[in-house]
């Protein structure tokens, strides 16, 4: 009896890891699409917003004539997505 439950747990992991992707594709399609347009709008204004935050606290005493002329220009970019 044993040996029989050992087996098919065996057989039932083989199984599983070889179709894992067919099995889990549904899943993994069902999270993605969960997400609105709402949440991403918010998700990409967060993530523009912690880029400002870190290129604002590189500036020091001499504020944006502290910063690198790339980074200048990209929190220039940033600034106007923001409004």
């Amino acid at each position: 009896m044993s040996e029989s439950i050992i087996l098919f747990i065996i057989a039932l992991v083989i199984f599983l890891y070889f179709f894992r992707n067919k099995l889990f594709k549904n899943y993994r399609e069902k999270l993605q699409k969960s997400y609105t347009i709402d949440d991403q709008f918010n998700s990409d204004k967060r993530e523009r917003e912690k880029e400002i935050d870190k290129l604002l606290s590189k500036m020091g005493e001499n504020g944006k004539n502290d910063l690198s002329e790339k980074d200048q220009k990209r929190l220039d970019e940033l600034s106007k997505k923001i409004n």
